[in-house]
C-alpha cells in the first residue's frame, strides 16, 4: 500500500473496532493490569477474521503497530508477511512489549514462523524481562511442535533456562516455560527422559 493508502486503511480499521466493542472484556483486561491507551475488547476470532480480509502487509503492518491500540498490535502481528519482518523489527517489536497477551501475540502470530525464530528464543530466554521470557519460551515450544529437534548445545542451554524459569516471580514465564519443557518432552523419549531428570532436580514432578 501507498502511505495515503495505508492512512486510510488505519481510520477504517479503528472505525470498526468501535462496532465490535466488547465493554466488559476490556474492563476485564484492565482490571488484570493490560494496559493500552485504548482496549476495545474485540476477541481474537474477530481480528483474526479481520486479518485475512486485510491480507499479507508489511507497511500496514508497521504502521498500525505504532497505534497504542491492543487491536492494532495484534492485527500487526497476524498481518505483517513472516518471510518481510527483519530481525531489528522484531526486536523492537519486542522491546516494546510489555504485556503476558501481547507476548504470546507475537509468539504464536508471527514469530515462530520466521527464520531466524531458534536465535531469538534462545536470546530473549536469558533476559531479565518477562515478556521476552514469555515470548521466548513459547516460540521454542511451537518449533519443539513442528519436531524442529536443538542440537546439544541447544538442549543444555534450554534445559538451563527453563528449569531456572520455573522458579521466576512471574507466573506467565512459569506457565510459559512449563509449557515449553512439554513441547520439548512430547519430542520422543529421549528428549522425555532429559525433561524428567532435569525438572526433578529442579524440585519439580509435572512430567
Amino acid at each position: 500500500m501507498k502511505p495515503e493508502e495505508v492512512n486510510n486503511k488505519i481510520k477504517e480499521i479503528k472505525r470498526s473496532f468501535r462496532l465490535m466493542m466488547n465493554g466488559p472484556a476490556s474492563q476485564s483486561m484492565r482490571e488484570k493490569g493490560i494496559e493500552y491507551h485504548l482496549n476495545w475488547g474485540v476477541p481474537f476470532m474477530q481480528l483474526r477474521s479481520m486479518a485475512k480480509e486485510i491480507g499479507q502487509d508489511y507497511h500496514l503492518a508497521i504502521a498500525l503497530w505504532k497505534e497504542d491500540i491492543r487491536e492494532c498490535k495484534i492485527l500487526a502481528t497476524l498481518v505483517m508477511p513472516h518471510d518481510a519482518i527483519p530481525l531489528d523489527i522484531a526486536e523492537l517489536w519486542m522491546e516494546q512489549t510489555k504485556s503476558q497477551e501481547m507476548a504470546e501475540m507475537l509468539a504464536f502470530n508471527l514469530f515462530q514462523y520466521v527464520d531466524y525464530a531458534p536465535a531469538i528464543a534462545y536470546k530473549w530466554m536469558a533476559s531479565n524481562e518477562p515478556a521476552c521470557q514469555i515470548c521466548a519460551f513459547d516460540i521454542i515450544g511451537r518449533l519443539f511442535m513442528k519436531h524442529q529437534e536443538p542440537n546439544e548445545r541447544g538442549i543444555n542451554e534450554f534445559i538451563d533456562q527453563a528449569t531456572a524459569a520455573l522458579h521466576d516471580a512471574s507466573a506467565g514465564v512459569r506457565h510459559a516455560a512449563m509449557n515449553a519443557i512439554i513441547r520439548f518432552a512430547d519430542m520422543g523419549l529421549v528428549y522425555e527422559r532429559m525433561a524428567k531428570s532435569a525438572t526433578k532436580k529442579a524440585g519439580f514432578d509435572f512430567l
